[in-house]
């Protein structure tokens, strides 16, 4: 598991990230452009940013925003009253929230919730995908089809060369690990075996070469961790 974790307080990053590493490779970032670049870069299974970085107030909303599109999850830290952070990061919602002032559990048990979903998406993933000729799947759109084992809890898909579709995310997100073939959603495309977060909401998906993915419901919601 792979964490970017964005704090402009040094000895607060230092000691955030010695706890987080005990559980996850971790890349620091100092300031909104390190995150930034950062977030181009590579691909992480969980952001930590803090709401406000330095004197940039709307720098946890940049941050969301632009690991949101790329479809990665989203804890911010904050110390303010929850109605400002809400108001802060709209029209973006955070997949958790970490208040300030925090206990070492607390951090703990925010990468731990992250980690469990991804591995237990991994775990899926390395089961055999039962045949498209078994009963239960589902067809969602023209050449779209889904096979839920547990409803809104974790389901197969399968989707044609040149499919497309709205995926109405209900009020959880989902982690969704792409076995075969393309998947894009909302415009950020992946291929091969790749892992995706996928906030609530609808996301317009599409496969140029068709795909078989599956998914579960991710860990917390905003104010829970």
């Amino acid at each position: 598991m792979k964490v970017l974790l964005v704090e402009d307080d040094a000895s607060l990053r230092e000691g955030m990230s010695e706890l987080i590493s005990e559980l996850a490779e971790v890349r620091e970032a100092g300031s909104v452009p390190q995150a930034l670049a950062a977030l181009r870069e590579g691909l992480f299974d969980l952001v930590i940013s803090d709401l406000r970085i330095g004197e940039n107030a709307d720098g946890g909303r940049r941050i969301l925003e632009a690991a949101r599109g790329r479809l990665q999850p989203v804890a911010i830290v904050s110390a303010a009253a929850a109605e400002e952070v809400v108001r802060a990061l709209r029209p973006f919602e955070p997949d958790a929230v970490l208040a300030k002032p925090f206990q070492i559990d607390d951090v703990l048990g925010l990468v731990t919730s992250f980690k469990s979903v991804r591995d237990a998406v991994g775990k899926l993933a390395r089961e055999s995908c039962p045949p498209a000729t078994a009963e239960g799947w589902t067809e969602l759109a023209g050449g779209v089809r889904m096979l839920e084992r547990q409803p809104g809890q974790h389901a197969w898909l399968r989707m044609a060369p040149g499919s497309t579709f709205s995926w109405k995310v209900q009020r959880e997100p989902v982690a969704v690990m792409l076995l075969e073939g393309d998947l894009e959603v909302d415009g950020e495309r992946r291929a091969g075996q790749q892992y995706l977060f996928l906030a609530a909401g609808p996301r317009e998906a599409k496969s140029q070469e068709g795909c078989l993915a599956v998914w579960v419901a991710g860990p917390v919601r905003p104010g829970q961790a």
